[in-house]
């Protein structure tokens, strides 16, 4: 188990360097206004997660697309709330950082901040009931995200996801994220990827089934999406159920 959740810090740690290098080409070649690395500056974080979520024996990875200014982008943890967080993972004290150039309406809170992820809520919540408490939901799945960048766009810092961006800079930036998917599998010995929404499910599956690594898909439990709202959530969370191991 120790040897999992090393490999899987390296993995984290790779990405964490190379992705800083892409986010400053991403804003010095005019892709996007302001792009955050949040395993950057919520590295603690970030691997206390790992410590804590790697070592229980969990061969299915939870695929999510990329950080949301809610979640991740406040607290490096993959689908995060902040009461999730905090009374689920038993992760406080530890301090986060800012990002290299903050947008002035997407401030950086860590721990501390006051908006719950729905998406984050729903997707923890779920496996929380299911499950049970961290340690059994640990030896059942892994979460990561695909893109560990947080993209903003224009004076309101509107969040802009992987999939509606193109060029070379992005392209060579997702092959990395691949990349890292494979690395994490590996150190998983996963036998299989559920890609929360269409787009992680495609991206898991031109990085791992030549690995021999089953993908699956869900929907995605994003308040905006009219599925995820369906029946109070309830077409949603019969979707996730039966892909769940």
């Amino acid at each position: 188990m120790a040897e999992a959740i090393e490999g899987l810090i390296r993995a984290a740690s790779g990405l964490r360097d190379d992705a800083q290098a892409f986010a400053r080409r991403l804003e010095s070649e005019g892709v996007a206004d302001y792009v955050y690395n949040p395993l950057m500056y919520a590295w603690g974080v970030h691997e206390e997660f790992i410590r804590r979520s790697g070592g229980h024996g969990a061969k299915v990875i939870l695929l999510g697309m990329n950080p949301g200014p809610h979640g991740m982008g406040q607290m490096g943890v993959p689908f995060a709330a902040t009461s999730v967080v905090r009374d689920l993972l038993g992760i406080s004290g530890i301090e986060v950082g800012q990002p290299v150039s903050p947008h002035p309406n997407r401030p950086v809170n860590g721990l501390s901040h006051p908006k719950e992820e729905v998406s984050g809520t729903r997707l923890w919540g779920l496996l929380q009931q299911r499950y049970g408490d961290a340690s059994q939901i640990f030896q059942k799945v892994f979460i990561i995200n695909h893109c560990p960048l947080m993209i903003l766009d224009g004076p309101r810092g509107t969040n802009v996801t992987p999939n509606n961006i193109s060029g070379s800079v992005m392209n060579e930036l997702l092959e990395r994220c691949d990349q890292h998917l494979i690395e994490a599998a590996v150190a998983l010995g996963a036998v299989e990827v559920i890609g929360i929404g269409k787009y992680a499910e495609k991206r898991a599956h031109d990085a791992v089934t030549g690995l021999g690594i089953r993908v699956k898909s869900c929907w995605h439990p994003s308040p905006a999406s009219p599925l995820a709202n369906r029946n109070g959530g309830a077409d949603w969370r019969e979707n996730i159920s039966a892909v769940l191991p």
